[in-house]
This record gives C-alpha cells, sequence and structure tokens, in this order.
C-alpha cells in the first residue's frame, strides 16, 4: 500500500520534471492532460497528503498583561497592578490634554480580530465632567506617529442630552482624521451610542478587513461601531494600549488573531468620469465626478443635486 508520504514524493517528482522538460507546444498539452488524469485517477490519496501543504495558521498572540513584560512605553507610565479583582496593567500619564500610547511588542497586525478587557477610572475632582477615553490601536508605526484607533467614552454613556450620548464610542486616524475634523466633515459616521461605565470592565473586540473595521463590546453579536472606509496610510503596524490625561487606564487579556491578510491594490485608476450613489439626510442622491490624480493627490469636480462643478480632493492609497 503506498503511503502519504510516497504519494506526495512521487507528485512532486513528476511536477518538477514536468516542469523542467523542455517540449514542444503540442506535446506540452498531451503531457499536461495525462499529468490531469492522473491526479484524478489519485484525488484520493492527493487529498489526504495535501493537508501537509496547507497553509500554516496565523499565529495568535496573547499577551495576559498581569505585569508590564512585553509592553514599549516610553512616553507613558505603565504599572502592574490589581484592578477590580484581576492582575492588570495601569496606564497612566502626566500633562495636559495629552494621549498615549504602549505598543504590544512583537505586533505586526494587518487583518483579524483583536480583544481585550479595558477600564477606566478619571481622577478629575468631583464634579468636574469628565468623560473619560481609552481604547486599542492597530497598524501602529513604530515610532507611533501613524494608526488608526477605536475608542470609548464612558462617560458619555449616561450623559443628559441624547447628542452627547452619541458619542460614546469613536474612531479615529491619527494623524490626519481626528475626532475633530471627522465629526466636522462626516458627522454621526464615525461615532456612536453604546452602553458603557465607569470603573469597570468593558471586552472590546476589533475585526480588520482591509479597510473595513468593527467594533463590538461586552461578548454582543451586533458591532457598536462600523468603520467602511478606514482613513490610515498603513495597511499594517504594531498593536497598542491607548490612553489619555486625567485618568487610570486598565488593561487585561489581550489577544490578537490575525487573518489572512485582503489584497488591496490599486489595480486600476481614479481618472475619469465617476457616476454615483450616494446617501444623506434627504435619501439616496446621483451624482457625478469629474477626477484627475497626480501621484497621490486626487481633484476634480462633483455636480448633482447640492450643486455643479464643485470642487472636491481626495487621497489615492492602496485599498
Amino acid at each position: 500500500m503506498i503511503t502519504r508520504r510516497e504519494v506526495v514524493r512521487l507528485f512532486c517528482s513528476a511536477a518538477a520534471r514536468f516542469a523542467a522538460t523542455s517540449i514542444d507546444p503540442h506535446a506540452r498539452g498531451i503531457r499536461m492532460i495525462t499529468l490531469k488524469r492522473w491526479l484524478s485517477c489519485s484525488a484520493v490519496p492527493i487529498l489526504a497528503a495535501s493537508g501537509l501543504f496547507a497553509e500554516t495558521p496565523p499565529r495568535v498572540q496573547t499577551f495576559p498583561l498581569r505585569d508590564t513584560t512585553g509592553l514599549i512605553a516610553p512616553k507613558v507610565k505603565a504599572e502592574a497592578v490589581n484592578y477590580l479583582g484581576r492582575k492588570s496593567v495601569r496606564i497612566t500619564m502626566d500633562g495636559e490634554d495629552r494621549e498615549g500610547l504602549a505598543l504590544l511588542e512583537g505586533t505586526d497586525f494587518q487583518d483579524g480580530a483583536i480583544e481585550a478587557d479595558i477600564a477606566l477610572k478619571t481622577t478629575v475632582p468631583p464634579g468636574v465632567r469628565y468623560p473619560g477615553f481609552v481604547g486599542i490601536a492597530f497598524r501602529v508605526r513604530p515610532d507611533a506617529s501613524h494608526y488608526e484607533l477605536f475608542y470609548l467614552r464612558p462617560g458619555n454613556s449616561e450623559a443628559a442630552d441624547q447628542a452627547m450620548r452619541n458619542h460614546a464610542v469613536q474612531y479615529v486616524s491619527e494623524p490626519g482624521f481626528g475626532w475633530y475634523r471627522l465629526r466636522r466633515e462626516w458627522p454621526w459616521v464615525y461615532e456612536s451610542h453604546a452602553e458603557l461605565a465607569m470603573e469597570t470592565w468593558t471586552k472590546v473586540r476589533i475585526e480588520v478587513a482591509g479597510r473595513a473595521a468593527k467594533l463590538y463590546l461586552n461578548g454582543s453579536a451586533k458591532p457598536s461601531l462600523v468603520v467602511d472606509g478606514l482613513k490610515g496610510e498603513d495597511l499594517h503596524g504594531a498593536v497598542g494600549l491607548w490612553s489619555f490625561t486625567y485618568e487610570e487606564a486598565y488593561f487585561s487579556n489581550v489577544r490578537i488573531t490575525p487573518a489572512v491578510p485582503q489584497n488591496l491594490k490599486n489595480g486600476s485608476d481614479v481618472a475619469g468620469s465617476w457616476e454615483m450613489q450616494y446617501s444623506s439626510d434627504a435619501g439616496g442622491m446621483g451624482a457625478l465626478m469629474e477626477l484627475r490624480r497626480d501621484g497621490n493627490k486626487v481633484t476634480g469636480t462633483w455636480s448633482g443635486p447640492l450643486g455643479k462643478g464643485r470642487a472636491i480632493t481626495g487621497a489615492w492609497r492602496n485599498g
């Protein structure tokens, strides 16, 4: 009885001889048909052996964060503490209105899922309103100058007015697309309401696929925020723990499960005439764009129900 190893060896040997043989096109066609027939007759053993060549599953990375091992945190203070009954890492920083990142050593994330438990305790005086800011960054450059980020504002979740409640979870892409620009240019698109609370552990799950990402909270099967069109320049980078001043941010149980990355390339050009459909508060509408591209810079005009020949600009990036 032929073994799986022998089947694989015979197949590889035959394939190598076939590839190395110099034959005319007609003879090559005959050889290919013969090889296909041999593969068909040997389907069962080949399939059984094919597992030996299966792609190795992406390596899952876990960071229990019972101490500060594996953290790169030159601009924040990271400490191993026990918070709300569990071992975790606390991140704090000095200064006013300043954010900080602690990167997880050895991470290079593109697509897949990031899970973590996070909690927040503000340090502002009693009576001072402070929503708090804590989140998970991904596709971070080594110098932390560029990154994508989902973060929570737990204090906004139970605000008295609905507008503030709608600012409970947020997506940003630093440095070019902070919360202020996104809120002004794309109102309500990159933030939403979610049920959150201060001084309690919140389970966070971020799923990333190409230029899209979703944020899930506390094991819900429905995302709290959906982003179609990540703004960042980079398609991969480190994973980081993100926090702000005037607070204590706690992190534990980070788990990174990579997926096979989407193949994002600019296979065509943006230049030309484009018919488009878009949604607005007034419903769906059609429009026409005339676009030109010079390197990564895109310019042109937009014509539709809201105006004719309106100047537009943009950036041309992979994906």
